[in-house]
C-alpha cells in the first residue's frame, strides 16, 4: 500500500513537471490584423420604445497576444455603427438613429484545436467614445404625427446624446483557419451596454437607454511572432 502511495505520488510529480516544462517551452504568439463586420443592434429603453433590429456596419485593427497553450488575450480599435429602429407595426411611419462610436474591447481569448484550426471563446469589458450620430425619418420629428397608439415615446427623435463614453460586457465565440503565419477568423460576438447614452437622472424623461448589438465579422490576422 505504501509503495503503491509513493509510486501515485512520483508519477504525479512526473506529470506536473511535465506540464511546467510544456508551458516554459511553449512559443508565446504576437499578431496584428484587421476585421470587417455587420451590426444588428436596438437599444434598451425606460420606458420602453417599440423598436426592431438596425443594420449597421463595423471595422478596426487587432492585436493578439498568446502566452499559454490555450490562453491569450486580444485588444481591438473599431470603428463601429449602432442605435435603434422604431418599429411602427401597420403604420406608414419610419425612424432609425445610427450612433458612431469608436469601440475598444479588451478580452481574454481562450481557443482549442490543432495548429491549423481552432475554437475560440472571447470575453471582457469595451469602452466605447461617441463620434457622431445621424437619422432617418419620413416625418418631421420635431413635429411628429398623431400616431395609431396613444402611449408611443418620441422624446427620443430629437435627445441629444448627453454621455459620449460608453461602456459594457461583450462575449463571442469562432472560428479560426491557420496557414503558416496567417490566421482567417470567422466571429459572431453580442453587446451589453452598462452605461446610458441619454441623461438618466431623476428628472430626465429616460431612466435607461444603453446599447445592445450582435456582431458577425471576418478577421485577418499576421503572426509577426
Amino acid at each position: 500500500m505504501k509503495n503503491n502511495i509513493i509510486g501515485l505520488f512520483l508519477l504525479l510529480c512526473t506529470l506536473n513537471i511535465q506540464s511546467v516544462s510544456a508551458q516554459r517551452h511553449y512559443r508565446p504568439e504576437i499578431s496584428v490584423g484587421v476585421k470587417f463586420g455587420t451590426n444588428l443592434s436596438n437599444t434598451t429603453f425606460q420606458p420602453k420604445v417599440q423598436e426592431g433590429l438596425l443594420l449597421g456596419y463595423m471595422g478596426g485593427l487587432s492585436f493578439r497576444y498568446i502566452e499559454e497553450k490555450h490562453f491569450g488575450f486580444i485588444v481591438e480599435a473599431n470603428f463601429s455603427q449602432q442605435g435603434w429602429k422604431e418599429d411602427f407595426e401597420n403604420e406608414p411611419y419610419q425612424f432609425s438613429r445610427k450612433m458612431n462610436y469608436i469601440q475598444i474591447p479588451f478580452m481574454s481569448h481562450i481557443f482549442f484545436g490543432n495548429k491549423f484550426f481552432r475554437g475560440f471563446v472571447n470575453l471582457g469589458p469595451q469602452v466605447g467614445f461617441f463620434i457622431s450620430d445621424s437619422y432617418k425619418s419620413n416625418f418631421d420629428i420635431n413635429n411628429p404625427p398623431t400616431f395609431t397608439s396613444s402611449n408611443r415615446e418620441t422624446q427620443q427623435y430629437t435627445m441629444p446624446i448627453a454621455n459620449k463614453v460608453d461602456y459594457g460586457i461583450t462575449a463571442g465565440a469562432g472560428l479560426e483557419f491557420r496557414i503558416l503565419r496567417s490566421s482567417f477568423l470567422l466571429e459572431s460576438r453580442y453587446y451589453f451596454g452598462l452605461g446610458d447614452f441619454f441623461k438618466n437622472r431623476k428628472k430626465d424623461y429616460f431612466a435607461t437607454s444603453s446599447n445592445k448589438n450582435i456582431l458577425i465579422a471576418l478577421s485577418y490576422m499576421f503572426r509577426i511572432r
